[in-house]
């Protein structure tokens, strides 16, 4: 397997306040990575440097090999899907202009173009292409974190980052957009980032889950690696939820 991310000994702060402690971390090409802590620990702060939206105070982080303080941070965002919690649509578009944002930033698209590419999103995520001439707020909760994840992946990107992306959505919502997922990233074989504060929901979507605790990752492995051998009372609280 080949790293896709690498985050080697980085360190962030906001103000005076350490909020990673020289954090390495690899990512592997395929992998489906679920990232799980409390509230503060770290996790949004490590996503965004992935994405070149935060710069580490020290350390560095490399994407596909290259290193982001020397390349291209808007061409790098646009080969990364980011779908966050609340989905983040754009409001004054339909849900068609959004899904078609980040690829019409590429090249020029067509009409016909535009609305083969909505249609084929819109079934990847289970939705009806009828939706596709409707604004954010015709939608459902759930209809717009729909569309969120299809605009993240319209663009076939090669890493997808989520950062609590089912945290505004009703329970039974949220199982059928886990279910998504997890079909979705078996059938294209993507590189998902995913943070998350639901143990049980790092261990159906998750290939490997790494827990963070003030800053610094505190314990990584499978599901059956932390359930079997728990470094601490920490994680036997986190998995006992």
């Amino acid at each position: 397997m080949s790293k896709v991310i690498e985050i080697q000994g980085c360190t962030a702060v906001y103000g005076r306040n350490e909020v990673l402690s020289r954090v390495s971390l690899t990512v592997e090409k395929g992998e489906f990575l679920v990232i799980i802590g409390p509230s503060g620990c770290g996790k949004t702060t490590l996503l965004k440097m992935v994405n070149g939206l935060m710069t580490p105070a020290e350390g560095e982080v490399l994407v596909n090999g290259e290193r982001l303080l020397e390349c291209d941070l808007t061409m790098l965002r646009r080969r990364i899907g980011y779908a966050v919690q609340g989905a983040k649509l754009f409001p004054h578009m339909t849900v068609m202009e959004n899904i078609c944002y980040v690829p019409g930033l590429s090249r020029k698209m067509t009409k016909g173009e535009k609305e083969a590419l909505t249609c084929k999103m819109l079934e990847m995520v289970e939705l009806s292409p009828d939706l596709a001439s409707r604004f954010p707020r015709q939608l459902s909760g759930g209809q717009q974190q729909r569309v969120g994840i299809a605009r993240a992946i319209a663009s076939e990107p090669d890493i997808l980052l989520m950062d609590e992306p089912f945290g505004a959505v009703d329970e039974i919502t949220r199982k059928a957009l886990q279910e998504e997922l997890s079909a979705l990233w078996q059938k294209t074989g993507i590189t998902v980032l995913f943070i998350t504060h639901d143990i049980g929901e790092a261990f159906k979507l998750g290939s490997r889950i790494v827990v963070m605790k003030d800053g610094v990752i505190w314990q990584e492995g499978t599901q059956e690696e932390l359930m079997s051998a728990p470094r601490d009372e920490f994680v036997k609280r986190l998995i006992s939820k």
